[in-house]
């Protein structure tokens, strides 16, 4: 099927992918005094009294913003606010398709952080939770951690930590696959932008002790006076033997990559070089850092991409929807990690032990009992790390019908 052109048929005929429907029947007088003036000053009252009652008498309680400034869409790059919005429509309808979130996009023309860092912030009370996308790095870094001390809703970058949740998913299962330990492996990490950075961190928060991490230049080491803040914060986590070299030297013996970076920078010798049982996660899209076939024939014995044409698709869309249902149900404050590894272990989950195999370590994104399971661990979470705030909202419902 060329979908490039089903693509530009179908949106031209929709003229976009998500509408605005509403939840309420206007049809008499009575309605519309309820619906609007004069009845709607009530609970326009009741939240000016209790600014969490908002929760419950608006949407709010199940709306999160998708926000772009278009400057690292998919793999086109910096293409602007306008060009990004069908990506954040798509994103929007499969938030509701499979989390049931209302999902609103905003495209931002300004890609300057602290502008969007005011503008999103004002916009926050107005939403449950927001949901940063598309937005290019190091500045993604900066405008995620200064919205998480600034909002009290849950903020979340999903090209760094969706990506990193489905990557440790598809890890946790591999390894049971090749019969290895995560404390006792070699791990290359190709790519050090937002994804790979996120990938790095999980994996060391999950027992991870020997990662060697390389960009466009090669391996990175904490003896590098040159590298850059977050660069080198990775590197004082890493590479322990302060290794040199190229993506080639860093590989040999490795028993997993995974690559976050460019089309065709590992080779057939270098997965030839890597352990036995290796597993190579190479998921540039849409070319991966080595062809699916090339990595097989060269030995891999797991292999997974972001592609759906092949085994083992590593497709982010495997977690967003459930770690915002999860957060809404319990009106977290934040998605924090430990909500995010209790996300992977629940996708890991979803592929049963008796179907578990080389060619089977994901499950399919559009499988929706796959992102209840993810809802629920993540809801559970939330309540065991102190972030929920369902109470609040209860004792606030309470206090006004007193």
């Amino acid at each position: 099927m060329d979908y490039k052109y089903a693509s530009l048929k179908l949106h031209k005929s929709l003229k976009g992918k998500i509408e605005m429907c509403a939840r309420v029947s206007i049809e008499s007088t009575d309605d519309l005094s309820t619906v609007y003036s004069p009845g709607v000053s009530e609970p326009c009252l009741e939240i000016e009294k209790e600014p969490n009652l908002s929760y419950v008498y608006t949407r709010r309680h199940n709306t999160i913003a998708v926000i772009t400034d278009g400057s690292a869409v998919l793999g086109l790059g910096n293409i602007g606010p306008e060009a990004s919005m069908p990506v954040m429509e798509g994103k929007a309808a499969l938030f509701k398709l499979l989390g049931d979130v209302d999902a609103i996009p905003l495209s931002l023309k300004t890609q300057d952080t602290d502008t969007i860092v005011t503008i999103i912030e004002s916009l926050s009370s107005s939403f449950g939770g927001i949901n940063l996308e598309d937005i290019s790095a190091p500045r993604c870094f900066e405008i995620e951690a200064q919205l998480k001390k600034r909002c009290d809703i849950p903020i979340f970058h999903d090209d760094q930590h969706g990506t990193a949740i489905v990557v440790l998913a598809g890890v946790i299962n591999a390894l049971q696959v090749v019969n290895k330990a995560i404390g006792n492996i070699k791990i290359v990490v190709n790519g050090i932008g937002s994804a790979g950075t996120a990938i790095t961190e999980f994996l060391l928060d999950y027992g991870a002790t020997n990662i060697i991490l390389c960009d466009k230049d090669g391996i990175i080491s904490r003896d590098d006076p040159s590298l850059s803040k977050p660069h080198m914060k990775l590197a004082k986590r890493t590479n322990h033997n302060l290794l040199h070299g190229t993506l080639s030297d860093a590989v040999k013996d490795a028993d997993l990559f995974i690559g976050v970076s460019v089309p065709g920078c590992l080779s057939k010798e270098d997965v030839q070089a890597m352990q036995h049982n290796a597993i190579v996660l190479p998921l540039a899209n849409p070319k991966p850092e080595i062809d699916y076939d090339v990595a097989k024939a060269a030995g891999a014995k797991v292999i997974g991409t972001g592609l759906s044409n092949y085994p083992n698709q590593i497709n982010n869309l495997l977690a967003f929807p459930g770690v915002f249902r999860g957060a809404l149900d319990a009106r977290a404050s934040d998605i924090n990690r430990p909500m995010m590894i209790a996300a992977a272990k629940a996708i890991a989950a979803c592929v049963p032990n008796d179907q578990l195999s080389a060619d089977f370590i994901i499950p399919a994104p559009l499988n929706k009992a796959v992102h209840q399971h993810v809802a629920s661990a993540v809801e559970a979470k939330a309540i065991e790390t102190g972030v929920a705030k369902n109470g609040h909202i209860k004792d606030a419902l309470r206090e006004a019908s007193e």
